[in-house]
């Protein structure tokens, strides 16, 4: 064949080559960072969505880079806003991006990771919207494209941040679930998920991403330790121009019982129309208000997130605690906080747990009311999840266990007491009030029991006590019906492994 071409009239070697190299010129820039794709990236992580559209406009050419950060985009907007509308209206852009992707060059480490990460996009958005079924064969896929991209391709960082998400993620599946799993192919545990997202960390392009994912996962999945908390205020601080930082480090601390903490990084957050409007932020602050006491500021907050808000999410939970400012508050009647509690149940859906929260105590409280008694508990539960627990103590000081009638009162009284002494870094005061919480909860499956059994495996976790952090793990687990079930099982699953 050269010999032949070589004598052809009019050969030219050099056209030849050119001739040769097209597709492999245009199969390098499938995926290619070029500066703007890289300034738009870093916009898109501080939610400055609008910004981060503009840059990506200029850009020419549909790289596989674009689009992958065009449908982050998409799901940025849809999960911060919640809007039912939106959703149904970008919906048709998943297939149209993967099968753009697909057409990409598949020697590329990048192809299988991108469409992973928007399958992951949808999997989120869906998620959010009650779309479970859908998104769970999106994150089935993800885990696919992302197993066979690690063996092609073992020493590509960008596989390992979402990968290590996906096997934490899997390492949290409740045990009677864990069969479907390995049916579905899907393997993984949370030490195995953490490590890769350590080595994720030191790729440069998603280095901020899988940092915040491992943090994310330190608080929701495992237990968040003083030095994690050290290492958010860090990050944070870095970057102090990026709203998502401030408002994941938010929702990190309050999950913590670090209010104070979130409050600070709500108030220093950047501000202004370059941001992706957040209207959860003001459901935040309305906690937080609400667990300090401060029922006029807390209203406040909670309104102005019912008046911004589109989606069907949290509207249950702000009701709810609009029912709470004013039921706590000495000067309003009881009637005035119940017209709250009906728009409990006839509002929004029950995806998130708080949803399900709030709706379980609306149905039962307009069934059959409460005894003064809950007032006092639900002033000390407020106070101690945010961690006041001087406020939590003094509300419990004038009362003992015998001033509680009922078992379930009993039982709260007691896990209130025990977390309050946890928080305040006396483990051993603690635990008697922690072991009774659990041992009246247990005939009635309370969650006051699961929620006792975690944090008494959290205590003798950290007394180096083997074997009986893992019976009060194991014992978390053992509760089969209450409204943090998934949360209780994932962090004793999470503990269990950690053992």
């Amino acid at each position: 064949m050269k010999r032949i071409l070589s004598t052809a009239p009019g050969f030219n070697p050099v056209f030849l080559f050119l001739l040769l190299c097209i597709p492999i010129v245009a199969h390098a820039q499938d995926f290619v960072w070029t500066p703007g794709l890289q300034r738009a990236y870093a916009d898109l992580q501080k939610l400055k969505v609008q910004s981060a559209r503009q840059t990506l406009a200029a850009e020419t050419g549909q790289t596989g880079i674009r689009i992958f950060l065009d449908d982050y985009a998409d799901m940025l907007l849809l999960v911060t806003s919640d809007d039912d509308r939106a959703f149904t209206t970008l919906g048709d852009r998943e297939d149209d991006r993967l099968s753009a992707l697909k057409k990409l060059d598949d020697n590329s480490p990048w192809q299988r990771v991108l469409l992973a990460e928007v399958r992951l996009h949808w999997a989120f958005s869906k998620l959010k919207f009650g779309k479970e079924l859908s998104a769970s064969w999106d994150v089935i896929r993800a885990y696919k494209l992302l197993s066979e991209n690690q063996k092609l391709f073992p020493n590509f960082l960008p596989t390992y941040k979402s990968l290590g998400t996906l096997h934490v993620m899997i390492g949290s599946v409740p045990d009677n679930y864990v069969w479907v799993a390995n049916l579905l192919g899907l393997h993984g545990n949370i030490k195995q998920g953490q490590q890769e997202l350590q080595r994720a960390q030191q790729d440069p392009t998603f280095r901020l991403e899988a940092r915040l994912i491992d943090l994310m996962i330190r608080a929701y999945v495992v237990k968040f330790s003083d030095s994690d908390g050290q290492a958010l205020q860090q990050l944070v601080s870095e970057h102090t121009d990026n709203l998502l930082l401030h408002f994941f480090g938010a929702t990190i601390e309050q999950k913590n019982g670090h209010s104070e903490q979130a409050l600070s990084y709500l108030i220093k957050r950047p501000m202004g129309l370059a941001y992706q409007p957040l209207p959860v932020i003001e459901n935040i602050l309305g906690d937080i208000y609400l667990q300090k006491g401060d029922y006029l500021t807390a209203t406040s907050h909670f309104r102005q997130f019912l008046a911004t808000y589109k989606g069907q999410n949290f509207l249950k939970d702000s009701y709810y605690k609009l029912f709470l400012c004013q039921w706590l508050s000495t000067n309003q009647t009881e009637m005035q906080a119940q017209s709250f509690l009906k728009k409990v149940l006839a509002v929004g859906r029950t995806t998130v747990e708080s949803d399900k929260a709030a709706q379980k105590f609306a149905e039962a409280y307009l069934k059959k009311g409460a005894s003064p008694n809950q007032k006092v508990l639900m002033r000390a539960r407020l106070a101690s999840d945010g961690g006041f627990t001087d406020s939590a103590l003094a509300y419990l000081r004038p009362y003992n266990e015998a001033t509680f009638s009922l078992t379930t009162e009993k039982a709260e009284y007691n896990y209130r007491m025990g977390r309050i002494y946890q928080r305040r870094n006396d483990p051993d005061a603690a635990i008697p009030y922690l072991n009774y919480a659990l041992t009246l909860s247990e005939p009635d499956q309370l969650s006051f029991g699961a929620t006792a059994a975690l944090q008494l495996g959290y205590i003798y976790q950290q007394k180096y006590d083997r074997t009986r952090a893992r019976s009060y793990f194991q014992k978390a687990l053992s509760f089969k019906h209450h409204e943090y079930k998934n949360s209780v099982d994932n962090k004793a699953r999470a503990g269990l492994s950690q053992l």
